[in-house]
């Protein structure tokens, strides 16, 4: 029985890059995993907003609602990112222990070569990859390398959110603590992060929901704020850094190259 590889993602409202990725990996992987709540990590209700562009790729979905609300004890934004996380987990079926499952946040695209012929030679990997924030072509070189997807067999998983949270690259360096995971390989030219490919106002509702609870305040989530930042290439959070401009070329996915007109209003000018 030939090994399946199954791509998990945590969902809000990502709609447009989420349907970007799948044109990317759909000849690559075997599932795409959504897991989408009816309650945003602050707690409050929230609609079901998931929608599929191309419907040739309905056999490979398989979606998650969390329809309750999340338990009281799970009282903080972390709390229930994890919580949304880890319920990924209970509600998969049919899946075997040599299976590979990825995990990302919907903007951290692996690069589909590697996964072609994919095979772990540690525990866990960590997809290392370019960082573009709010145009497919504004390139953050702060955070290049970005430590994105992450993947192992499904029977090394601890949780999700301990592959994401406690699979870091940094754990090598510390050969004196046995606690840390340090059974990882890096996969370097892992991919993309696309962070931030919204509009401002998809950005600010972003910024009043998230785990960031910091970032809920009006120096944050003010949309003409936002179109200013972005039109001169700042930080989102107010960190030093600005953002530098690069052609796209053959280092970008496939369908990012044959879709520019489309995708236009995200292309960086």
């Amino acid at each position: 029985m030939s090994r399946k590889l199954f791509d998990c993602i945590t969902f809000f409202r990502e709609n447009f890059i989420t349907n970007i990725r799948f044109e990317i990996l759909y000849d690559y992987v075997d599932y795409f995993v959504i897991c989408e709540s009816v309650y945003d990590h602050n707690g409050n209700k929230k609609s079901l907003n998931f929608k599929l562009d191309n419907k040739n790729f309905e056999k490979k979905i398989i979606y998650i609602t969390l329809e309750f609300p999340f338990p009281k004890n799970i009282d903080n934004g972390w709390k229930r990112q994890a919580f949304q996380r880890d319920f990924i987990l209970k509600n998969l079926k049919s899946i075997d222990k040599e299976d590979y499952i990825m995990f990302s946040d919907p903007d951290e695209i692996p690069n589909p070569k590697i996964l072609t012929n994919l095979q772990l030679k540690k525990k866990y990997a960590i997809f290392l990859q370019k960082h573009f924030v709010y145009k497919f072509n504004l390139y953050n070189y702060y955070d290049s390398p970005w430590e994105g997807t992450r993947v192992c067999k499904y029977g090394n998983l601890k949780s999700v959110d301990y592959m994401r949270q406690k699979v870091l690259s940094k754990n090598l360096k510390k050969w004196w603590r046995p606690d840390k995971e340090k059974n990882i390989e890096l996969i370097n030219n892992g991919g993309w992060h696309f962070k931030d490919i919204f509009t401002p106002e998809e950005l600010s509702i972003k910024l009043k929901t998230f785990a960031h609870k910091e970032f809920d305040t009006e120096e944050f989530t003010n949309v003409e704020i936002i179109k200013k930042k972005i039109s001169l290439k700042k930080d989102l959070y107010n960190k030093d850094q600005i953002y530098s401009k690069v052609e796209i070329n053959d280092d970008f996915p496939e369908y990012i190259l044959n879709n520019m007109d489309k995708l236009s209003e995200f292309i960086e000018k």
